[in-house]
């Protein structure tokens, strides 16, 4: 087979007409020549951090959409499902992925559960982590949240490390804010990454101290404006990532956009492939071709160096995505779950107290750190209440591994005038989050996603919306089609209840995300995120 084009090559700066021939999966020869073909060919796009999981997507339909969109291969980091199946998760991921073309790179989780201060589905000790470093199709120790316990030299979390170490495989990062001498520490235990830079100073010293930073847009953390201007000195160091990208965002682009968005700032595109294409398959030793002879023959064909509209993605030789068609075909799966609660009651979501200030989460749109904020309580009867005219409304976090009471809190930014919204979807832990404007509503959620053993949803006196997500709670076991219309529903839904943020699900979701400071809330209590305590909601 002969694919003929304008020819990148990313490392050499140089664009030529020329042939490419490929045979049994490799390319065997690039010939300088003539030809008529006005698109580009180049190496295919890596996500260099994403969870799957969070697409709503088991891999095998994540990888239809993914090669819409020039992608060939993921760095993934599979802890969602871990935190509520363990080892059998990231066997799933691995098995299901496998099953398709797409070349999916899934670490072993460090983090599960991710803090002591929530209730996980499983546990992830150094022994297991030893166990699946020696799995080759793990490629890399996932990111390290605790790092307090790398700092400190906790002994699970430095057993994690040197098993890593062991089977000469890269430890992932995540330190959000983490700085001067903490820092160093953190790096010199063997910590070669962050994604998790929310300004240029920060990412500036991470790269200065022999890190690679990774300029992150999910679709509710984005970092891209902030970190750009590192690109022009720092290329070399950095890549693209997601993290998380919900459905609907995922149907209308992935790392193509960041590349479009980077060139349209007047970024050099060399610059800008190297880091989409190049760094992360020389970082994490991935078996993904960088059109060289000699390589599998993993490469896209796009319209152009400005949309990058991919019109062809090929994997292994094999074309996989063709001007509008996904040919990676749908597969069968066996569905997993750990949804035990039962359903609750109104009573269960009420708060007795005659406090005249309580602590808010104040949730800031597109971020993942929170604020603290005090405020004056609602009081009625004798209980807490939300208050929609100063947009305080009652969050809660239930245990959807045993049945507990649940912990409840109240949170700023929202703006739901009606109604309230849930997930099982609940990083890391996955248990069910709920803000909603009154008790009645919070239940009705709540229950919702109980029935359905997970799923979003939203819910107001007249009517209800729900997307069931049977696969460990957090997946859907239906195409993106039909997942990314449904989401897309409910975004709207939620926005027509008064929702402000841009993304309330996956905003929602990352609200009981304790280790991304300043105050969460998980299943067992409101959590200050500074000084990884719980905190009481009641101002004294």
């Amino acid at each position: 087979m002969k694919v003929r084009g304008n020819i990148i090559d990313i490392l050499n700066r140089r664009i030529f007409k020329g042939e490419i021939t490929i045979e049994n999966d490799k390319i065997v020869e690039i010939l300088e020549k003539n030809c008529q073909e006005s698109h580009y060919i180049l190496p295919g796009f890596i996500d260099a951090h994403i969870h799957i999981e969070s697409s709503m997507l088991v891999p095998s339909e994540f990888a239809k959409i993914a090669v819409k969109h020039g992608t060939v291969a993921t760095v993934s980091d599979p802890h969602e499902i871990a935190n509520v199946l363990g080892l059998k998760g990231v066997e799933f991921m691995i098995e299901n992925g496998n099953k398709t073309p797409f070349k999916f790179n899934f670490g072993a989780p460090s983090c599960v559960p991710a803090t002591h201060f929530e209730s996980a589905g499983a546990v992830i000790d150094a022994d297991g982590v030893k166990q699946l470093m020696a799995n080759p199709d793990i490629k890399y120790l996932s990111e390290l949240m605790n790092y307090p316990g790398v700092i400190h030299e906790d002994d699970e979390v430095t057993k994690k490390i040197e098993y890593a170490k062991y089977y000469n495989k890269p430890v992932d990062g995540h330190a959000p804010g983490l700085r001067g001498d903490d820092l160093s520490k953190y790096i010199k235990a063997g910590i070669s990454t962050d994604h998790e830079c929310f300004a240029y100073e920060e990412g500036l010293e991470k790269l200065q101290k022999g890190m690679k930073v990774l300029i992150r847009e999910g679709s509710a953390a984005k970092n891209y404006e902030a970190l750009k201007n590192l690109i022009d000195k720092y290329y070399d160091e950095m890549m693209f990532c997601s993290d998380d990208k919900h459905p609907d965002d995922l149907l209308c682009g992935h790392i193509n956009q960041l590349c479009a968005r980077a060139v349209s700032d007047r970024k050099d595109v060399f610059k800008v492939l190297q880091m989409a294409c190049i760094n992360p398959i020389k970082h994490y030793n991935l078996d993904v071709g960088l059109l060289n002879v000699g390589d599998s023959a993993d490469f896209i064909i796009v319209e152009d160096l400005e949309s990058f509209r991919t019109l062809q993605t090929y994997i292994n030789g094999k074309l996989v995505y063709d001007n509008g068609r996904s040919n990676i075909k749908s597969v069968d799966f066996e569905i997993l779950n750990n949804f035990r609660v039962k359903p609750k009651q109104i009573a269960d979501f009420k708060i007795k107290s005659i406090a005249k200030q309580i602590r808010v989460i104040d949730c800031l749109d597109g971020e993942l750190i929170t604020n603290e904020r005090i405020e004056n309580a609602t009081v009625e009867n004798g209980y807490l209440e939300s208050n929609t005219k100063e947009d305080v409304l009652k969050i809660a976090v239930v245990n959807r591994y045993k049945n507990e009471k649940p912990a409840v809190a109240f949170i700023k930014n929202f703006g739901l005038k009606e109604g309230a919204i849930a997930s099982s979807v609940a990083h890391d832990s996955h248990n069910i989050i709920v803000v909603g404007v009154c008790d009645e509503a919070i239940c009705k959620a709540v229950n919702l996603i109980i029935k359905n053993k997970g799923g979003i949803c939203a819910v107001t006196n007249a009517a209800e919306g729900v997307l069931p997500l049977p696969v460990a709670g957090i997946m859907s076991d239906k195409h993106i089609e039909e997942v990314g219309k449904a989401y897309a529903n409910l975004d709207k839904m939620a926005k027509q209840m008064g929702c402000t943020l841009k993304a309330p699900y996956m905003s929602l979701s990352f609200m009981a995300l304790l280790v991304i400071p300043s105050l969460k809330i998980s299943d067992k209590g409101l959590f200050n995120g500074q000084i990884f305590q719980f905190t009481s909601l009641e101002v004294n």
